[in-house]
């Protein structure tokens, strides 16, 4: 999933992932412009889940 195919959906996508794992934050889920691989690496961290495997999910939702 590109950048822009990220920041055009983000709102519904985050909604999603929120439901999905609970632990999730605002905070976690902030996208910033430029920052989409920063975030990325958080939500690996927070969610023990690979790179290939976050975008598999996201691109799911």
């Amino acid at each position: 999933m590109n950048s822009t195919e990220l920041k055009g959906n983000w709102n519904e996508t985050k909604g999603k992932l929120k439901q999905k794992f609970a632990e999730l934050t605002d905070n976690d889920l902030m996208y910033e412009e430029g920052k989409k691989e920063e975030m990325m690496g958080k939500l690996q961290k927070k969610l023990g889940k690979t790179k290939e495997e976050l975008d598999k999910l996201i691109g799911s939702l």
